[in-house]
């Protein structure tokens, strides 16, 4: 058996049991409020975001635009307010408390930005791995032929035996991910894998990702802030007010010596509603008003000449 095939033969939902159709993930009008008192936040309005199985994308936006919420929602450590969010054949939306804890020990990795959370100081990194495979009944045998292969594929086979504090941040960062990865999930979260590395192993962490990710055929959302990761991901999404603004892909382009060029497309969602960039959003601000129409087939903007409230007559 191939390792692929033997990684999805572990997965819910496949080998013998009925899977979805349709997207993996399958977020649609995605509310989350958080209540401070008498204070309402809304952090996600109305989110609408499909990613296929196997996909690799990675979610970008401000602090505040609601991507670590969306990530912890996938994750089932937080619960949506409104909408549907179904990953596989569960909705988050609505689960018991203990199939939630079921879904988030055998069904999804998570990767924390700060490795302290990732690693239990006190354990080796093979113990480390090892543990999750533990809590849910594994044989030792089996804990330990994944465990040295999960090492294999991230380049810390010889760190085994080493505990946390003695790793680099780029090896911590990689047994994390083997954590991650410990009861071979179908689907891996990343919340700023590499905010906390330089420059070079941040490339490196995010060629590890999408090689596991082609090898293993698991579905990755990252939340990053690293402007250089459309070269690694399918595709960036790009969130702003707590909806999908627009997303970006990245195409070689051989008559420049095979540089990458990155097309950014506006998202329109299932109601119609879509946000302009920002640099074009300005134009409308001061009166808030737009003409749309078409024109040779392609949609037309245009703010109007006339502020219709100010010059409106009474009869």
């Amino acid at each position: 058996m191939s390792r692929l095939n033997e990684y999805l033969s572990n997965q819910p939902g496949v080998g013998g049991v009925s899977q979805r159709v349709g997207p993996y993930i399958d977020c649609s009008d995605l509310f989350k409020i958080y209540k401070r008192a008498d204070l309402e936040v809304v952090a996600l309005r109305g989110l609408d975001l499909a990613v296929e199985s196997g996909e690799l994308i990675a979610v970008i936006g401000a602090s505040g635009s609601g991507k670590s919420t969306l990530l912890n929602i996938l994750a089932g450590l937080d619960r949506p307010s409104a909408g549907r969010v179904m990953v596989g054949n569960r909705d988050l939306l609505d689960v018991s408390d203990d199939d939630l804890v079921m879904y988030r020990r055998s069904e999804v990795g998570f990767v924390w930005q700060a490795t302290a959370r990732n690693l239990v100081p006190y354990l080796s990194v093979a113990d480390n791995i090892e543990l999750p495979m533990a809590l849910t009944g594994q044989l030792a045998k089996e804990r330990r032929a994944w465990a040295d292969e999960l090492q294999e594929s991230l380049g810390i086979s010889d760190k085994g035996k080493r505990f946390p504090y003695q790793l680099s941040g780029g090896e911590q960062q990689r047994a994390a991910i083997a954590v991650g990865l410990a009861n071979k999930p179908p689907l891996l979260l990343a919340d700023e894998p590499t905010g906390e590395l330089d420059t070079e192993n941040a490339d490196s962490i995010f060629k590890m990702i999408g090689g596991l990710n082609r090898s293993y055929g698991v579905t990755v959302v990252m939340v990053t802030h690293y402007t250089g990761v459309s070269q690694y991901v399918d595709r960036v999404v790009h969130i702003r007010d707590g909806r999908i603004g627009s997303e970006t892909f990245s195409r070689p382009d051989y008559r420049r010596d095979g540089d990458i060029v990155e097309d950014e497309y506006v998202v329109v969602d299932k109601s119609g509603r879509l946000q302009l960039p920002s640099e074009l959003a300005d134009q409308f601000r001061s009166g808030g008003l737009a003409k749309i129409g078409m024109e040779d087939g392609q949609i037309k903007i245009d703010t109007p000449r006339i502020n219709p409230r100010q010059t409106r007559g009474r009869s």
